[in-house]
């Protein structure tokens, strides 16, 4: 997963912005990948930091999770464009709420949560439906929002079951950078990029060394080796592909 993070470091010019990526080795465990300034933050920069990792020998990950930015997702289908993409259901809400009245809030988070929340695909596609006939008439650009991006969002129904609510947001990267952002506004910023981004990794790196692995560690090598899955259920392992004619 990847996302831009802003902390609160005081500069001359701009807050420090980072450039984060966290990924989940064949074993479960969580990894942070690259940590990088991103005060370049563009498709270029983005694609620059995905191009390092590729020719340092990381393979194009299977599922590519972020909050849905032009500028990562256009990196990444130039760099791994075999990549599947994940939109983050936590910015996405966040982005229909915000074409919203704040009267409407309630009811589009309940209509939401039955899409992301559904059991499988196929009841996902049919809780869009009410979704549609609430908003679509007088608030067309919020459902739109969610229908423009559906096959990202619910991308996540293709893989076990049990990885699901590691998929569904990029929430790891949100909650560890909470930690970041409190120590710098505590230190009230270490005032030069440099330092900011030391500092950053240090606590990152402390935090990584508690982070859990993913549910059902073990399905994790079926999904990189291209196991498929229906409904969150194994259906075919690899070995159980036929050969091409």
């Amino acid at each position: 997963m990847g996302r831009r993070i802003h902390v609160n470091v005081r500069l001359e010019e701009h807050k420090l912005c980072l450039l984060v990526m966290i990924g989940v080795r064949a074993d479960g465990r969580k990894e942070l990948v690259v940590l990088a300034d991103g005060y370049r933050e563009s498709t270029e920069s983005w694609a620059d930091l995905l191009g390092d990792c590729k020719r340092r020998g990381m393979r194009a990950p299977v599922l590519a999770v972020g909050d849905g930015a032009l500028v990562f997702c256009g990196a990444l289908r130039e760099v791994f464009p075999e990549t599947k993409e994940q939109r983050c259901w936590f910015h996405k809400i966040a982005n229909v709420l915000g074409a919203l009245p704040k009267s409407a809030h309630p009811g589009a988070k309940k209509h939401l949560a039955e899409i992301w929340n559904a059991e499988d695909r196929t009841h996902a596609l049919t809780a869009v439906k009410p979704f549609e006939a609430a908003y679509g008439i007088k608030r067309p650009k919020a459902v739109a929002k969610v229908t423009d991006d559906l096959e990202e969002l619910l991308a996540f129904y293709d893989y076990p079951a049990e990885h699901w609510i590691h998929l569904r947001t990029t929430n790891p990267i949100e909650s560890t950078f909470a930690t970041v952002r409190h120590r710098t506004k505590v230190t009230k910023g270490p005032g030069t990029r440099a330092a900011g981004l030391a500092m950053a990794f240090k606590l990152i790196e402390s935090a990584q060394a508690r982070w859990r692995a993913v549910n059902a560690p073990h399905l994790v090598a079926l999904v990189r080796a291209g196991a498929l899955f229906a409904g969150g259920k194994l259906v075919e392992r690899p070995d159980d592909q036929p050969e091409a004619a």
